[in-house]
């Protein structure tokens, strides 16, 4: 199991550090405007959205197979299904919380 740090940076951006199979990994993810209500997340520390969405990710490819430097909306670009992903973990989330 992969673990997963975020941690938000001076600059909007957002520094995820991965940790599995005994390596390590280090992300610089940003989020562009919008894009985290689009997902169904609004209200949601954008922290925890990352955090998913790296979770996602490593569903799919290793640590070391993840871009450096990547804004979350070009993650659906390599994966088709990361928008419907989101958006019912989103939904989930709000059931739960009721």
């Amino acid at each position: 199991m992969a673990s997963v740090q975020v941690s938000r940076q001076g600059d909007g951006t957002f520094r995820v550090d991965v940790g599995a199979e005994g390596t390590s990994t280090r992300h610089v993810v940003s989020v562009a405007a919008g894009y985290q209500a689009e997902l169904g997340w609004a209200g949601v520390r954008t922290e925890a959205l990352i955090e998913a969405s790296f979770g996602f990710l490593l569903q799919r490819e290793p640590a070391t197979s993840i871009l450096t430097r990547f804004s979350l909306d070009q993650i659906e670009r390599y994966f088709p299904e990361y928008r419907r992903e989101m958006a019912g973990q989103a939904r989930r989330g709000q059931e739960g919380a009721r």
